[in-house]
């Protein structure tokens, strides 16, 4: 330990501790903006500077260590001078037209000059320019680049991919799409985290909401709407809102006062496909020379993206099983339209998701109905839901909660799981563990795939089938260990889960933005209590998917079902081999 000052105030804490965690740890706050924990601590920003004394030059907080006997200031004529000069600096190359940029209100670059007092600006405003390209499902805009490399040391160092490097030289340097390619022409896996991580609106998700008031406003559309489960933890974090008070069914309420039709939960097409993934495994477990091991999920599109650029070899390892966002389209467009009679060519599908990636699996071409119309039409994600009710002056707590539409509205505890990481592999354990034995098993007997570890690993003995090997991770760092592991013959499974987004899809691209802080832990916790409570805790008791085999789809892996509800993971291809 270290014996310290910070302004006046006597502390102490263990060698190597950054100034600006000791400040936290006293509650002594230090304005920053580049800095993200453990992540990007460049001091890029110069917005941490602080005084020491006996050294000539501020230094910044954010990796320079406390000392003995330091003394610190934090807010001194001096230091206030410099982060003021170094925050007009990066606002005379920032498009400061705050009313139109979607982070208005959650943006760090606007609270910080706030707070600071900034209310002229002194040097000439020289924005960079740049082509944004609305067609990918990840939006760069250069004019609101601050250089804090937040983007490219998540990308780097969590999800390994590389996508985003320094471009330029002296003046010119910035932040781009590395080797000067276009992001829809490169491996990126649009998993969003370089969004959810950026301090200002440089990087969005496309906004997608303009599109979903024009279907609302057609009298001859009809609208149906499908939420995620990831998305009932986390939609009213916009709002304030505690958790009593942030329940699906005021989220149903408001979703219905927009104007849709339909509003349906995806914990009904995550329960059915457990069933198909379920027994899509079994066949396989129980004929396994026929077939490449391990098995891999395919629900997140990320994922699937990231093993097509990455490990291609692998594709065919993959469930053919659509995602649950994509079987509940296809169902919708089939199944529901004939059961109320409603033309599938004058239906729009919504989906609301916590994942940015979800907005191209929906444009994959293998995702599409007899008619050629995509299963599903439309991608928003939890932000852009929160967007559209705040634009309606919707207030939650002042409307009484709905239900979820039928038949396609019911879910049971293991599909809520789905959201997070582990939960695919849980929910997929207990319906098989049912399929082989007749027999359902305690609903927390797969518990040792849960949790916040990035890379678990379980045996699990199933009476009938034997040993089943297991691994689930999360993260595209990890998911590349895990995968040039599998390939050196290191580590050897049957079945295994991934989620591209550190903790799974609570921790989504989609989902709200505090300041670089991670939610998927809080949020993962409350859907594993959601699923602890439910009457229901196994995908094959849930009634409606249950009515759906018996009067339409027959059985899991027949014929209707491989129509509707499977997919070809090979029959398309990530185009980051074009010229740009």
């Amino acid at each position: 330990m270290v014996t310290f000052k910070i302004n006046d105030k006597e502390l102490s804490a263990a060698k190597g501790t950054t100034i600006l965690k000791a400040a936290e740890q006293a509650g002594i706050p230090i304005p920053h903006l580049c800095f993200l924990k453990e992540i990007n601590q460049i001091a890029a920003c110069r917005m941490c500077m602080v005084e020491v004394e006996g050294t000539e030059r501020l230094v910044p907080a954010c990796n320079t260590s406390v000392l003995e006997g330091m003394v610190i200031h934090t807010n001194s004529p001096r230091v206030r001078q410099a982060r003021k000069t170094n925050l007009r600096l990066i606002l005379s190359q920032h498009n400061s037209n705050c009313t139109v940029c979607v982070r208005s209100g959650n943006c760090e670059l606007q609270k910080l000059s706030h707070d600071m007092n900034i209310h002229y600006q002194p040097y000439e405003v020289q924005l960079e320019r740049s082509h944004v390209d609305l067609e990918a499902p990840v939006v760069r805009e250069a004019s609101k680049c601050i250089k804090c490399m937040r983007c490219v040391q998540i990308c780097d160092k969590v999800q390994g991919m590389h996508i985003w490097d320094v471009a330029g030289t002296g003046s010119r340097t910035t932040v781009d799409v590395s080797y000067n390619r276009r992001l829809k022409n490169t491996a990126c896996t649009f998993c969003g985290q370089c969004v959810t991580h950026c301090p200002t609106g440089a990087l969005t998700v496309r906004d997608d909401t303009n599109r979903v008031l024009r279907a609302l406003g057609d009298p001859e559309i009809t609208t149906v709407v499908q939420v995620a489960p990831a998305v009932r933890v986390a939609w009213a974090e916009a709002f304030g809102l505690k958790d009593k008070q942030a329940t699906a069914g005021r989220m149903v309420a408001a979703l219905k006062q927009i104007g849709f039709d339909y509003v349906f939960d995806t914990n009904f097409a995550a329960d059915l496909t457990i069933m198909e993934e379920g027994s899509e495994f079994l066949e396989r477990f129980t004929h396994r020379g026929k077939y490449r091991w391990p098995m891999f999920t395919s629900c997140c599109p990320g994922w699937v993206r990231f093993m097509k650029t990455e490990f291609p070899a692998y594709a065919e390892n993959l469930s053919t099983a659509k995602s649950p966002q994509q079987m509940f389209g296809a169902v919708a467009k089939s199944y529901f339209a004939e059961k109320m009679g409603i033309n599938p060519k004058k239906m729009c599908v919504v989906s609301v998701m916590p994942c940015s990636a979800k907005k191209a699996e929906r444009e994959l071409p293998t995702m599409k109905n007899a008619f050629g119309d995509p299963d599903v039409d439309i991608v928003l994600t939890t932000r852009e839901m929160s967007r559209l009710f705040e634009s309606d002056c919707i207030v939650p707590t002042d409307l009484e909660e709905a239900e979820f539409d039928s038949p396609l509205g019911s879910g049971t505890g293991a599909a809520v799981v789905f959201g997070t990481t582990g939960g695919v592999m849980d929910a997929a354990l207990r319906s098989a563990y049912f399929l082989i034995t007749g027999k359902n098993p305690d609903a927390d007997a797969f518990a040792q795939v849960r949790g916040s570890k990035p890379w678990k690993e379980a045996t699990f003995a199933i009476p009938g089938a034997g040993d089943v090997r297991v691994a689930v991770v999360s993260g595209l760092g990890n998911t590349r260990k895990m995968m040039e592991a599998i390939e050196s013959g290191k580590v050897d499974y049957d079945f295994v889960e991934v989620m591209a987004c550190p903790g799974g899809c609570v921790g989504g691209g989609g989902q709200p933005i505090h300041g670089g802080a991670e939610m998927a832990s809080q949020r993962s916790s409350r859907l594993w209590k959601l699923d602890a409570k439910a009457p229901l805790r196994f995908s094959h008791e849930n009634p409606d998917v249950q009515a759906l085999y018996s009067t339409y789809l027959k059985r899991p892996l027949g014929e209707k079902s491989h129509h509707l509800l499977h997919t070809d993971h090979t029959a398309w291809s990530v185009p980051c081999e074009e010229d740009t």
